[in-house]
């Protein structure tokens, strides 16, 4: 399947989406402007971007109605798709008022995103604080997510839950958190996490989830490091109604010729893309 710069918004569940290749500016990408970020995904062959908040770019929930449609109108016009925005919001704090504070946040990226003409916002848990029963915290994080996913559809936009945190990245949380979201804007972004191979292995533990498929961060194609053709073997045929066929790399090391390393990574990936 291509690397196509398609629109960013999800697709039906029959046919299965077509795979897409995208970044993730965290970190490859963080310093750099938008026009920089567009600039370098055209010349490596990568079709999408999902703007991690607080980095260079400066795409925030503060920027007024004008930076907005500025943003919007440099992504349309450059054939690089805005996948969606990367918020660090979370709702597994005990706490009410930092609860209701990343509510309020997610929110404003929900506006954001659909200002800007993107799909979805990435939110996620980050973990289970102690004291509190794990059952608890979980019907916590998807009660806040089906209330938001709500809310998100009246944007057009999708909420992405990134498998994320110590305890809340094991795949059988993130299923307990899904189904109690129970929402058709919920969806999941999986994440390449070690996690994925305990227990019972990687297929065991994609299916829980497949069916809240929406988009997939992967990492550094050129690292042996995750069973890679496993998982694009899924990817090909998963037909979960929410799944966009993006696939981001998000990777933390940043490496000293990005260019290079984006342009080789969009090699590997239409190997394992086409399978």
């Amino acid at each position: 399947m291509a690397c196509g710069a398609n629109t960013g918004q999800s697709q039906a569940a029959d046919p299965a989406a077509e795979l897409q290749l995208g970044l993730v500016t965290y970190n490859w990408g963080k310093d750099m402007t938008v026009e920089e970020l567009i600039k370098s995904c055209k010349a490596a062959g990568i079709a999408g971007v999902e703007l991690r908040s607080t980095h260079q770019h400066g795409v925030e929930i503060g920027i007024d109605a004008a930076a907005r449609e500025k943003v919007a109108k440099t992504f349309a016009d450059s054939g690089v798709v805005l996948v969606g925005l990367g918020s660090a919001c979370e709702y597994h704090s005990p706490d009410p008022a930092v609860l209701a504070k990343n509510i309020a946040e997610t929110k404003e990226f929900i506006h954001l995103c659909h200002d800007l003409g993107a799909s979805g916002v990435k939110v996620r848990p980050n973990g289970l604080p102690d004291g509190v029963p794990v059952e608890k915290t979980l019907q916590q994080i998807g009660k806040a997510l089906q209330g938001l996913a709500e809310y998100a559809s009246d944007y057009g936009v999708q909420l992405r839950l990134e498998v994320h945190g110590k305890g809340t990245s094991e795949l059988r949380h993130v299923k307990t958190i899904m189904e109690v979201a129970d929402h058709p804007g919920a969806t999941i972004c999986w994440n390449c996490n070690p996690q994925d191979l305990e227990g019972e292995g990687f297929e065991h533990n994609y299916k829980l989830v497949e069916k809240w498929m929406g988009t997939v961060h992967i990492h550094d194609l050129r690292k042996e490091n995750y069973p890679w053709k496993e998982l694009f073997a899924q990817l090909r045929k998963c037909n979960a109604p929410g799944f966009t066929g993006w696939t981001l790399i998000e990777e933390g090391g940043v490496p000293e010729n990005l260019a290079e390393a984006m342009a080789e990574n969009a090699k590997v990936w239409q190997r394992l893309a086409q399978g």
